[in-house]
């Protein structure tokens, strides 16, 4: 509902303020010297406050204009209260067959490390770190530097920017903003970060992005607060890069083996009719105009299909989906018409195609080189090693065919020795009762005494 999306947005940035006392002592502990010394100017009226940190404006000795950003007294303990209540709702969950395959308790655990992560400041300066030096000098985004010598634990101290927050639509459209190759733009950079980078920003949402001021015909983002970042395994970015062309050309069986092939159904589903069931449910979404096509909604069609399938959720996909559909509604805000698909494709086409290729193939060789170069000595070793286990091997198999042999002629020679004691046996008992039996013998018919002597035989073949 739109009223409870609007309180929830409030969270992003327009939190009450902790007093400005508790900031100033703050930053003076967790930095171990007085304010004065550390900043030329401090400001106690914060800038932003959001549900973890606050963030206030101040000035270096130098002149450089920065903001100081500050973790919330006590927050730590509000977070595991409301963590703990996730699982227990997690837990209940679990009791329903239905959603035990979305494996919320396994959600809660990957939420809160990456939710406690956000405490540790040191780990969101090291994020941005990465994400500025990946971007750098890029005309798609701009990432704020970080001031290591005034960041701590709980205190992080970042260049200032003075972008135009990007929900502002109305400034956007002042300035003259390309709004539609703004959107485009946004989508181009969830794609490189993914699938270039394998490191993307995964709290997208518009209170962490700015766009620069300077030239509106050629915007560029500005991002902040990289405190929750996300990377996939080599075979999940294939896997998804393969799913999601395959759903822009609309090829189900294809989608349908890759979820059985990657283990997100289970391997006895039989993939024509894993297809037909999303061709029954993708279909008319993505028949509609370019602009009402959501990935939500294809997102939501096929989590509903894979019920009948017990399609399991993917932990370490929720926070790539969370982003994508973070970025997809950021980029319809923006421009209403933007169509995600066509945008995309392209994009991940030219990566399937680096990937698959010869230059794709030396830049994985280039990757390794320096691990292969390090196990290379140790091959001769290796190899010997592997050729003394295979030999050991080999002489542990021939004694056991000797020994097998040894007791199978021991079973051999078992069967004659019972086979003569049966025999000894026999004559022995015929010689005791010979004499009633040849009293006995005289009196039966011939056909009696073939029955008998057949079974005498059959004995002594056993």
């Amino acid at each position: 509902p739109e009223d409870i999306a609007d309180e929830l947005r409030r969270l992003q940035d327009q939190v009450p303020p902790f007093p400005a006392a508790e900031a100033c002592a703050l930053v003076e502990a967790e930095l171990g010297m007085p304010l004065g010394a550390a900043f030329a100017h401090f400001e106690t009226e914060p800038l932003a406050s959001a549900s973890i940190a606050q963030v206030h404006a101040a000035r270096m000795h130098s002149g450089e204009e920065v903001v100081v950003k500050i973790i919330r007294p006590a927050i730590d303990r509000v977070m595991r209260q409301d963590v703990a209540l996730m699982y227990r709702v997690g837990a209940l969950l679990e009791l329903i067959p239905e959603a035990r395959r979305l494996r919320p308790v396994e959600v809660v655990r990957d939420y809160e490390a990456t939710l406690f992560d956000e405490l540790d400041l040191r780990k969101e300066a090291a994020n941005t770190s990465q994400l500025k030096r990946n971007f750098a000098n890029s005309p798609l985004l701009y990432v704020p530097a970080i001031h290591w010598s005034h960041t701590r634990k709980r205190v992080m101290v970042q260049e200032r920017i003075y972008g135009i927050p990007v929900a502002d639509i109305a400034a956007l459209k002042a300035q003259g903003t390309d709004l539609k190759q703004l959107a485009e733009r946004g989508v181009e950079i969830f794609f490189t970060q993914v699938f270039r980078d394998n490191f993307f920003h995964a709290d997208m949402h518009p209170g962490n992005i700015f766009v620069a001021r300077e030239h509106p015909h050629d915007p560029q983002y500005i991002a902040i607060d990289c405190g929750i970042v996300g990377s996939l395994t080599q075979e999940d970015k294939d896997y998804l890069a393969r799913n999601l062309l395959a759903f822009f050309h609309q090829d189900y069986y294809q989608v349908a083996a890759l979820h059985i092939e990657s283990g997100w159904v289970g391997e006895e589903t039989r993939a024509n009719e894993f297809a037909a069931a999303i061709r029954t449910v993708c279909e008319p979404i993505l028949e509609r105009p370019l602009k009402e096509i959501s990935f939500g909604q294809v997102l939501l069609g096929l989590f509903q299909t894979a019920r009948r399938f017990n399609m399991e959720v993917q932990p370490q996909l929720v926070l790539l989906q969370k982003t994508l559909l973070n970025i997809e509604g950021l980029g319809r805000q923006l421009y209403p018409d933007l169509d995600l698909w066509s945008t995309a494709k392209p994009y991940l086409e030219r990566w399937m195609k680096e990937r698959a290729g010869a230059s794709g193939l030396w830049e994985s060789l280039k990757r390794q080189a320096p691990e292969l170069s390090r196990q290379l000595p140790e091959l001769p070793g290796v190899a010997h090693q592997a050729l003394s286990r295979i030999e050991h091997e080999h002489r542990q198999r021939r004694r056991q065919a000797l020994a097998l042999s040894g007791i199978q002629r021991q079973l051999h020679e078992s069967r004659r020795s019972a086979r003569r004691l049966r025999l000894g046996l026999l004559v022995a008992g015929l010689a005791l009762a010979w004499q009633p039996l040849s009293t006995w013998a005289g009196d039966q018919p011939w056909q009696v005494l073939v029955a008998v002597l057949l079974g005498l035989l059959l004995l002594v073949w056993q």
